[in-house]
């Protein structure tokens, strides 16, 4: 099966563009594009990051309740952007669990957390814990944890059947990232402005009933992933049982806003048709 849905892109005003879908049990149902390109993730990152930050507590070396980041504040806070932390700067803006406040600074602190705790510098732990095993040779991390990756939709549709069947994680483990984490917080979602409540799970942003969303108008409130400011998105929608990927060269803006529902759209309907 290949989906004619994801030839879409080629109408999007961009100079290039790659999807693709998979099933849970890593079945493709169909890619269109340079799957093998690589591309800035800009915060598409963060489910990566994320990711690796569940191994080190799977593996003893953290807690999500221990503390981390600024005063108050723990693990947990940083992975669902409840740490009070400012966007981009490493200052204070709330108290801890009290608003949902979208932070680059808080994935950097969790990396310095990470490495600390490890004795291993953060971007060589993810590749020790979740890219190498994966096998997502494409994929590194040029910076910060919250926003330089850089990854193909090839690897990204690794990472996206693990999400929906895990092995590397117990699958109570990622069925927590994917529950929302301090319900009814909330706060602006970046591109769609202020969202109540704007839920979040652990590293990973929950679709829920927010309006207006990246996703589509069809997506199951279940629906949980992220989207980068390069112009990139990863979801995942469990009653679909589908993951979809897609990677271009243009920065987000209004032409994404427009575009990305409607792709989405056209796919789970031409998945569950």
């Amino acid at each position: 099966m290949s989906l004619k849905s994801l030839t879409s892109i080629e109408n999007w005003p961009v100079s290039s563009a790659s999807a693709a879908v998979v099933r849970a049990d890593g079945t493709v149902l169909g890619t269109h594009g340079p799957v093998g390109r690589r591309f800035p993730l800009a915060s598409v990152t963060k489910p990566l990051a994320a990711y690796a930050a569940l191994v080190a507590y799977e593996e003893g070396a953290i807690e999500l309740d221990e503390p981390a980041g600024p005063p108050e504040a723990t693990v947990r806070h940083l992975l669902a952007h409840t740490s009070g932390l400012a966007f981009d700067e490493h200052r204070v803006t709330a108290p801890p669990g009290e608003r949902r406040l979208y932070s680059n600074a808080g994935f950097e602190q969790l990396g310095d957390h990470l490495a600390k705790a490890t004795e291993i510098p953060f971007a060589e732990y993810l590749r020790q814990a979740v890219l190498e095993p994966l096998g997502m040779t494409g994929t590194s991390l040029e910076g910060s944890p919250a926003k330089d990756g850089v990854s193909t939709v090839e690897d990204l549709l690794r990472f996206a059947a693990e999400v929906q069947a895990p092995w590397l994680l117990d699958p109570r483990t990622v069925a927590a990232a994917m529950t929302v984490q301090y319900p009814g917080t909330k706060g602006v979602l970046p591109g769609y402005g202020h969202q109540n409540p704007n839920d979040w799970g652990l590293g990973f942003e929950i679709r829920d009933s927010k309006s207006p969303h990246w996703t589509g108008s069809s997506s199951s409130p279940r629906t949980f992933g992220h989207f980068g400011q390069s112009g990139t998105f990863l979801w995942v929608d469990p009653e679909a049982g589908v993951a979809g990927v897609a990677l271009t060269d243009r920065a987000f803006g209004p032409w994404a806003v427009e575009a990305w529902p409607a792709f989405t759209d056209a796919v789970l309907a031409e998945v569950r048709g």
